[in-house]
């Protein structure tokens, strides 16, 4: 399984979420550290879900850490999140 198939089916477990996209930045970093051939180190994600309402910003980063502890001790190196509730998303637009 790809680590961005990982992150989807991980996160989904966890929060049930309206939108969720996940993005291989890898690319992006060739070179840098934490960077591997092959990629798949370096992912931005948006995950809009009921679970973080009244949630701080803070609280629903250490979530998502959290469901992805085991990709995070070696599998991802970088992770970049937006993380928002429904209203939230929609007040985007």
């Amino acid at each position: 399984m790809s680590v961005a198939d990982a992150i989807r089916e991980k996160l989904t477990a966890s929060f049930a979420p309206k939108e969720l996209i996940v993005e291989d930045d890898s690319a992006r970093h060739a070179g840098h550290s934490g960077a591997r051939p092959g990629g798949e180190t370096h992912f931005t994600v948006r995950l809009v879900t009921d679970a973080f309402e009244g949630v701080s910003r803070v609280e629903r980063q250490r979530r998502v850490y959290a469901a992805l502890a085991g990709e995070m001790r070696g599998r991802i190196h970088a992770l970049s999140l937006t993380t928002l509730t429904p209203a939230e998303a929609w007040q985007e637009h």
